[in-house]
Protein backbone atom coordinates (compact mmCIF):
# COMPACT_ATOMS: atom_id res chain seq x y z
CA UNK A 1 0.00 0.00 0.00
CA UNK A 2 2.85 2.73 0.82
CA UNK A 3 4.62 1.55 -2.51
CA UNK A 4 1.38 2.28 -4.41
CA UNK A 5 0.73 5.65 -2.28
CA UNK A 6 4.65 6.58 -3.32
CA UNK A 7 4.31 5.85 -6.97
CA UNK A 8 0.82 7.59 -6.99
CA UNK A 9 2.73 10.83 -5.87
CA UNK A 10 5.51 10.36 -7.73
CA UNK A 11 3.42 10.04 -11.17
CA UNK A 12 1.34 13.38 -10.06
CA UNK A 13 4.51 15.11 -9.05
CA UNK A 14 6.08 13.97 -12.37
CA UNK A 15 2.68 14.82 -14.25
CA UNK A 16 2.54 18.70 -12.74
CA UNK A 17 5.85 19.16 -13.62
CA UNK A 18 5.81 18.07 -17.36
CA UNK A 19 2.51 20.17 -17.87
CA UNK A 20 4.64 22.90 -16.64
CA UNK A 21 7.67 22.35 -18.60
CA UNK A 22 5.26 22.37 -22.14
CA UNK A 23 3.56 25.33 -21.56
CA UNK A 24 6.88 26.65 -20.19
CA UNK A 25 8.68 25.49 -23.88
CA UNK A 26 5.76 26.25 -26.11
CA UNK A 27 6.02 30.36 -24.78
CA UNK A 28 9.21 30.43 -25.19
CA UNK A 29 9.98 28.51 -28.30
CA UNK A 30 7.11 31.14 -29.30
CA UNK A 31 8.47 34.66 -28.31
CA UNK A 32 12.26 33.15 -29.82
CA UNK A 33 10.21 32.65 -32.76
CA UNK A 34 9.22 35.84 -33.32
CA UNK A 35 11.62 38.06 -31.47
CA UNK A 36 14.53 36.62 -33.05
CA UNK A 37 14.18 38.52 -36.44
CA UNK A 38 13.74 41.73 -34.02
CA UNK A 39 17.49 41.10 -32.49
CA UNK A 40 20.24 43.13 -33.82
CA UNK A 41 23.05 45.76 -32.54
CA UNK A 42 20.68 48.49 -33.95
CA UNK A 43 17.85 46.85 -31.96
CA UNK A 44 19.90 46.79 -28.15
CA UNK A 45 22.45 50.50 -28.94
CA UNK A 46 20.24 52.89 -30.43
CA UNK A 47 16.90 54.83 -29.07
CA UNK A 48 13.32 54.35 -30.21
CA UNK A 49 12.22 56.45 -32.86
CA UNK A 50 8.72 57.37 -35.00
CA UNK A 51 6.44 56.90 -31.69
CA UNK A 52 8.48 54.05 -30.45
CA UNK A 53 7.31 52.47 -33.54
CA UNK A 54 10.90 51.90 -35.00
CA UNK A 55 14.53 51.90 -33.74
CA UNK A 56 15.82 50.00 -30.24
CA UNK A 57 15.45 49.43 -27.13
CA UNK A 58 18.66 51.35 -25.80
CA UNK A 59 16.90 53.15 -23.03
CA UNK A 60 15.24 50.60 -21.62
CA UNK A 61 18.58 48.33 -21.39
CA UNK A 62 20.32 50.83 -19.72
CA UNK A 63 17.38 51.59 -17.16
CA UNK A 64 17.17 47.96 -16.09
CA UNK A 65 20.69 47.33 -15.92
CA UNK A 66 21.19 50.92 -13.14
CA UNK A 67 18.08 50.01 -11.42
CA UNK A 68 19.25 46.17 -10.97
CA UNK A 69 22.42 47.97 -9.45
CA UNK A 70 20.90 50.45 -7.43
CA UNK A 71 18.67 47.24 -5.96
CA UNK A 72 21.98 45.44 -5.44
CA UNK A 73 23.64 48.25 -3.58
CA UNK A 74 20.72 48.86 -1.45
CA UNK A 75 19.10 45.56 -0.75
CA UNK A 76 22.13 43.28 -0.39
CA UNK A 77 24.89 44.70 2.79
CA UNK A 78 21.59 45.69 4.85
CA UNK A 79 19.78 42.02 3.90
CA UNK A 80 23.28 40.37 4.54
CA UNK A 81 23.93 42.30 7.88
CA UNK A 82 20.38 41.01 9.05
CA UNK A 83 20.93 37.18 8.06
CA UNK A 84 24.33 37.20 9.96
CA UNK A 85 22.69 39.00 13.09
CA UNK A 86 19.96 36.29 12.90
CA UNK A 87 21.69 33.15 12.91
CA UNK A 88 25.09 34.27 14.71
CA UNK A 89 23.72 36.50 17.45
CA UNK A 90 20.53 36.71 18.30
CA UNK A 91 19.06 34.15 20.89
CA UNK A 92 16.66 31.66 19.85
CA UNK A 93 13.61 33.37 22.23
CA UNK A 94 9.97 34.84 20.97
CA UNK A 95 11.14 37.70 19.37
CA UNK A 96 13.69 35.87 17.09
CA UNK A 97 10.70 33.53 15.92
CA UNK A 98 8.52 36.42 14.83
CA UNK A 99 10.89 38.40 13.32
CA UNK A 100 11.64 35.23 11.36
CA UNK A 101 7.89 35.03 10.56
CA UNK A 102 7.63 38.54 9.53
CA UNK A 103 10.46 38.14 6.75
CA UNK A 104 8.87 34.76 5.52
CA UNK A 105 5.51 36.65 5.19
CA UNK A 106 7.03 39.77 3.66
CA UNK A 107 8.47 37.81 1.35
CA UNK A 108 4.89 36.70 -0.14
CA UNK A 109 3.21 40.35 -0.14
CA UNK A 110 2.23 41.24 -3.93
CA UNK A 111 4.80 42.98 -5.32
CA UNK A 112 2.14 45.61 -5.99
CA UNK A 113 1.92 46.35 -3.01
CA UNK A 114 5.67 47.03 -2.38
CA UNK A 115 5.20 49.81 -5.10
CA UNK A 116 2.23 51.51 -3.32
CA UNK A 117 4.55 51.79 -0.26
CA UNK A 118 7.51 52.72 -2.32
CA UNK A 119 4.83 55.74 -3.93
CA UNK A 120 3.53 56.43 -0.24
CA UNK A 121 7.34 56.75 1.36
CA UNK A 122 9.91 57.69 -0.82
CA UNK A 123 8.05 59.43 -4.03
CA UNK A 124 5.70 61.56 -1.25
CA UNK A 125 7.09 61.01 1.67
CA UNK A 126 10.33 61.44 1.51
CA UNK A 127 10.00 63.99 -1.72
CA UNK A 128 12.12 62.14 -3.96
CA UNK A 129 9.99 61.95 -6.75
CA UNK A 130 8.96 59.45 -9.73
CA UNK A 131 12.86 58.69 -10.03
CA UNK A 132 15.77 55.62 -10.64
CA UNK A 133 16.30 56.17 -7.16
CA UNK A 134 12.83 55.50 -6.00
CA UNK A 135 11.99 52.76 -7.97
CA UNK A 136 15.37 51.39 -6.67
CA UNK A 137 14.95 51.93 -3.06
CA UNK A 138 11.61 49.65 -3.81
CA UNK A 139 12.72 46.80 -5.32
CA UNK A 140 15.83 46.91 -2.45
CA UNK A 141 12.72 46.37 0.00
CA UNK A 142 11.08 43.47 -2.07
CA UNK A 143 14.35 41.67 -2.22
CA UNK A 144 15.32 42.28 1.25
CA UNK A 145 12.99 39.33 2.57
CA UNK A 146 14.38 36.94 -0.21
CA UNK A 147 17.95 37.88 0.81
CA UNK A 148 18.10 37.61 4.12
CA UNK A 149 16.05 34.30 3.94
CA UNK A 150 18.60 32.31 1.33
CA UNK A 151 21.82 34.46 3.32
CA UNK A 152 20.44 32.63 6.49
CA UNK A 153 19.86 29.21 4.67
CA UNK A 154 23.57 29.24 3.61
CA UNK A 155 24.36 30.24 6.82
CA UNK A 156 22.36 27.69 8.92
CA UNK A 157 24.16 24.71 6.51
CA UNK A 158 27.69 25.73 7.80
CA UNK A 159 28.31 22.53 10.46
CA UNK A 160 28.61 24.23 14.37
CA UNK A 161 32.10 22.03 14.09
CA UNK A 162 33.31 24.70 11.91
CA UNK A 163 32.47 27.79 14.31
CA UNK A 164 33.82 25.42 17.47
CA UNK A 165 37.45 24.85 15.84
CA UNK A 166 37.89 28.32 14.98
CA UNK A 167 36.60 29.16 18.51
CA UNK A 168 38.70 26.34 19.86
CA UNK A 169 41.75 28.50 18.73
CA UNK A 170 41.27 31.40 20.26
CA UNK A 171 39.56 33.35 17.39
CA UNK A 172 36.65 35.12 18.69
CA UNK A 173 33.12 34.91 17.32
CA UNK A 174 33.50 38.17 14.60
CA UNK A 175 36.59 36.15 13.52
CA UNK A 176 34.93 32.42 13.22
CA UNK A 177 32.25 34.41 10.82
CA UNK A 178 34.45 36.61 9.16
CA UNK A 179 37.07 33.70 8.25
CA UNK A 180 35.38 30.44 8.53
CA UNK A 181 31.60 30.86 8.37
CA UNK A 182 31.24 33.09 5.73
CA UNK A 183 33.84 31.67 2.96
CA UNK A 184 31.87 28.43 2.98
CA UNK A 185 28.67 30.16 2.83
CA UNK A 186 29.14 32.19 -0.10
CA UNK A 187 28.23 29.88 -3.20
CA UNK A 188 24.87 29.85 -1.57
CA UNK A 189 24.84 33.78 -0.47
CA UNK A 190 25.96 34.60 -4.01
CA UNK A 191 23.62 32.04 -5.31
CA UNK A 192 20.39 33.26 -3.57
CA UNK A 193 21.34 36.69 -3.82
CA UNK A 194 21.71 36.66 -8.02
CA UNK A 195 18.57 34.83 -8.52
CA UNK A 196 16.80 37.58 -6.51
CA UNK A 197 18.33 40.27 -8.62
CA UNK A 198 17.29 38.64 -11.60
CA UNK A 199 13.76 38.48 -10.28
CA UNK A 200 14.11 42.00 -9.09
CA UNK A 201 15.25 43.24 -12.89
CA UNK A 202 12.02 41.37 -14.11
CA UNK A 203 9.25 43.45 -11.74
CA UNK A 204 6.88 45.41 -13.11
CA UNK A 205 4.58 46.27 -10.47
CA UNK A 206 6.98 47.66 -8.19
CA UNK A 207 8.71 50.44 -10.29
CA UNK A 208 5.45 51.44 -12.25
CA UNK A 209 4.38 54.04 -9.66
CA UNK A 210 7.75 55.21 -8.34
CA UNK A 211 10.06 56.00 -11.44
CA UNK A 212 9.36 54.33 -15.01
CA UNK A 213 8.41 56.06 -17.74
CA UNK A 214 6.94 55.25 -21.35
CA UNK A 215 9.25 56.96 -23.35
CA UNK A 216 12.84 58.62 -22.49
CA UNK A 217 15.09 60.15 -24.93
CA UNK A 218 18.20 60.35 -22.53
CA UNK A 219 19.85 56.77 -22.59
CA UNK A 220 22.38 57.84 -19.92
CA UNK A 221 19.56 58.75 -17.32
CA UNK A 222 20.41 60.24 -13.88
CA UNK A 223 19.50 59.09 -10.12
CA UNK A 224 16.66 61.32 -9.63
CA UNK A 225 14.62 61.55 -13.25
CA UNK A 226 12.19 58.94 -14.68
CA UNK A 227 13.47 56.13 -16.49
CA UNK A 228 12.68 53.17 -19.34
CA UNK A 229 12.85 49.78 -18.42
CA UNK A 230 12.58 46.22 -19.94
CA UNK A 231 9.24 45.05 -18.17
CA UNK A 232 7.45 48.23 -18.50
CA UNK A 233 8.49 48.89 -22.16
CA UNK A 234 7.22 45.15 -22.87
CA UNK A 235 3.78 46.07 -20.75
CA UNK A 236 3.11 49.12 -22.95
CA UNK A 237 4.20 47.58 -26.42
CA UNK A 238 1.87 44.66 -25.57
CA UNK A 239 -1.02 46.62 -24.15
CA UNK A 240 -1.05 50.17 -24.38
CA UNK A 241 0.53 51.17 -27.72
CA UNK A 242 -1.74 52.66 -29.75
CA UNK A 243 -0.15 50.85 -32.88
CA UNK A 244 0.20 47.42 -31.43
CA UNK A 245 0.21 44.94 -34.59
CA UNK A 246 3.05 47.71 -35.86
CA UNK A 247 5.42 47.02 -32.73
CA UNK A 248 4.18 43.50 -32.39
CA UNK A 249 7.88 42.28 -33.49
CA UNK A 250 9.79 45.21 -31.02
CA UNK A 251 7.58 43.70 -28.21
CA UNK A 252 8.64 39.84 -29.35
CA UNK A 253 12.17 41.25 -29.10
CA UNK A 254 12.21 43.07 -26.44
CA UNK A 255 10.98 40.03 -24.10
CA UNK A 256 13.80 38.04 -25.77
CA UNK A 257 16.24 40.08 -24.32
CA UNK A 258 14.64 40.33 -21.36
CA UNK A 259 14.77 36.66 -21.07
CA UNK A 260 18.28 36.48 -21.89
CA UNK A 261 19.38 39.19 -19.67
CA UNK A 262 17.51 36.68 -16.78
CA UNK A 263 18.49 33.67 -18.18
CA UNK A 264 22.40 34.97 -18.00
CA UNK A 265 22.07 36.14 -14.69
CA UNK A 266 20.62 32.83 -13.24
CA UNK A 267 23.62 30.74 -15.72
CA UNK A 268 25.83 33.19 -13.58
CA UNK A 269 24.22 32.42 -10.14
CA UNK A 270 24.17 28.50 -11.44
CA UNK A 271 28.37 28.83 -12.30
CA UNK A 272 28.77 30.34 -9.07
CA UNK A 273 27.66 27.43 -6.91
CA UNK A 274 29.12 25.04 -9.54
CA UNK A 275 32.52 26.27 -9.04
CA UNK A 276 32.46 26.80 -5.39
CA UNK A 277 30.86 23.59 -4.86
CA UNK A 278 33.38 21.83 -6.92
CA UNK A 279 36.09 24.01 -4.95
CA UNK A 280 34.73 22.96 -1.22
CA UNK A 281 35.28 19.40 -2.61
Amino acid sequence: MRKLTSIIEWGSLLFCTGIVCFFLIVIIGDIINKGSSALSWAFVSTLPTDGMTKGGILPAIMGTVLLTLITATVSAPFGLCCAIYLNEYASNNWLTRLIRASIRNLAGVPSIIYGLFGLALFVQGLHMGTSLLSAGFTLGLLSLPYIITTTEEALRRVPASTREAALGVGATQYESIRDMVLPSASPGILTGLVLTLSRAAGETAPILFTGVAFYINNPTGFLNQEFMALPYHLYMLSTQHQSIEEVRPLAYGTALVLIIVVFLLNSFAFYIRNKYSKNEG
